[in-house]
């Protein structure tokens, strides 16, 4: 625990325990020059540093505490390259054409650059691509699936329905009355894939100066100077990408989102027996609630799991590991040990209003990325090839996210998604007490 009463970030994480080992890397001391400075080492910043340095431009990457210290070493590791909170259809009413094609094609096909990646640059991170099922656990949800597999279809996707019999020989679950398969879906160890491109940035010749909180940005000899309280890196362009985890470095960029916090935990690596009863074919599994239950297994067999907080859930600690214990075993109830959590810990998500990636010109010369709302590996390792390309010069128009300026949340943000999942779960109840379907207990 810190000295405040909190877990700290790693202290109960999987992923820490389990981890390929960081690259070594310093503080910033002195001056450093480059043609890109990116500040902040998740996926965001080091996929954008990485496609820089393969193209032979100068660039150095700063993070306040160590690579993959944000959501990128604390998130799931589920690797589905979708958009969670609108559909195609919707999403092109809000985005407009262009722009929600382009955002489209690079996060539909984001699981094959993560995949790419992890093969050029042999990067550890317990990589599988056996898929993901959302589920249906009643008659209207099934509907809303067969709409998104036409949509998901349509745009070259590899996905299918499934009903009740192979939902089950899928997941192992007798719940669903069917559900949608993603083929092209994967999993990994979240902070071993951040870490292993850190690696890779390193490789291809970039800079990486960790412990170096940035204090400040100023024009100065007509470039940018990134300030830390050691040194500071002189610039062309300047590209923040510190998502949930900003602390200065830019004024007002902390108001660009609001917090939502999340939780992850795993148990102990499960028997035969279980595993045949739970997810025998390894996919990644949505429970189809909106009150979200998501899990898959890491490469020791243990089921790692994913929950937001809810009043007592997520406060107290023996409260919530009973509380993931009991969903578990009544989505599987084939599974017969005893089940435990010796690990849980917890990650924050910029959220805001729209939920999908906002491109921020902060001045000219400079950008900032904030907003992801928790969508995790694909989203933010695509989201390097947009930055480069603004980084190498490609015109704002020729982008595939609008650059705006700099604006606020609204104050509702901040309780908003919360109240959100109450009335999520009390929608899904009152459909299954209609259907007269079975409900999960409930916490």
């Amino acid at each position: 625990m810190t000295t405040d009463g909190k877990f700290s970030p790693f202290e109960a994480s999987l992923w820490y325990a389990t981890a390929a080992p960081a690259p070594e890397t310093t503080a910033l001391a002195g001056r450093e020059t480059a043609d890109v400075c990116v500040v902040g080492a998740g996926y965001a910043g080091l996929t954008t540093a990485l496609e820089l340095a393969r193209r032979g431009v100068s660039v150095v990457l700063l993070e306040r505490k160590e690579i993959g210290y944000g959501g990128s070493g604390r998130n799931a590791g589920h690797c589905t390259p979708t958009f969670t909170h609108f559909s195609l259809p919707e999403l092109r009413k809000v985005l407009g054409e262009p722009w929600a094609e382009r955002l489209i094609h690079r996060q539909t096909r984001a699981n094959d650059k993560v995949g790419e990646m992890i093969a050029r640059y042999a990067i550890d991170c317990e990589w599988e691509q056996n898929g993901y099922v959302q589920g249906a656990q009643f008659p209207h949800h099934m509907r809303v699936l067969e709409a998104r597999a036409r949509d998901y279809n349509a745009i070259g996707a590899r996905t299918r329905m499934l009903d009740r019999g192979e939902a089950e020989a899928i997941t192992g679950s007798p719940r669903y009355l069917g559900g949608w398969l993603h083929e092209e879906a994967g999993g990994l160890n979240a902070l071993g894939y951040a870490r292993g491109l850190g690696r890779a940035v390193m490789a291809e010749g970039g800079r990486i100066f960790t412990g170096s909180a940035v204090t400040g940005c100023e024009p100065r000899e007509g470039k940018w100077a990134v300030r830390t309280s050691a040194g500071e890196v002189l610039a062309e362009k300047v590209i923040f990408t510190t998502g949930a985890y900003t602390v200065g470095g830019w004024p007002e960029l902390e108001e660009t989102f609001r917090i939502m916090r999340v939780f992850v935990a795993a148990t102990q690596p499960l028997s035969a027996e279980s595993r045949a009863a739970c997810l025998p074919r390894r996919t990644t599994i949505h429970d189809g609630r909106g009150d979200i239950y998501v899990y898959k297994y890491n490469a020791e067999n243990r089921i790692v799991a994913s929950m937001f907080p809810m009043g007592r859930r997520g406060r107290d600690m023996a409260y919530t590991r009973q509380v993931m214990t009991d969903r578990l075993k009544w989505l599987h109830p084939g599974i017969r040990e005893k089940i435990d959590w010796p690990f849980l810990w917890y990650g924050e998500l910029d959220m805001q209003r729209l939920t999908i990636p906002r491109l921020y010109g902060l001045a000219p010369g400079v950008v900032a990325m904030t907003g992801l709302s928790g969508r995790g590996v694909p989203t933010g390792s695509m989201l390097g090839g947009i930055l480069s390309e603004w980084a190498m010069g490609v015109p704002e128009a020729d982008l595939s996210l609008r650059l705006e300026p700099l604006s606020r949340q609204p104050r509702y943000m901040s309780f908003a998604p919360q109240l959100a999942l109450v009335g999520y779960r009390l929608r899904d109840d009152l459909r299954a007490i209609a259907a007269r379907v079975p409900l999960p207990p409930h916490a």
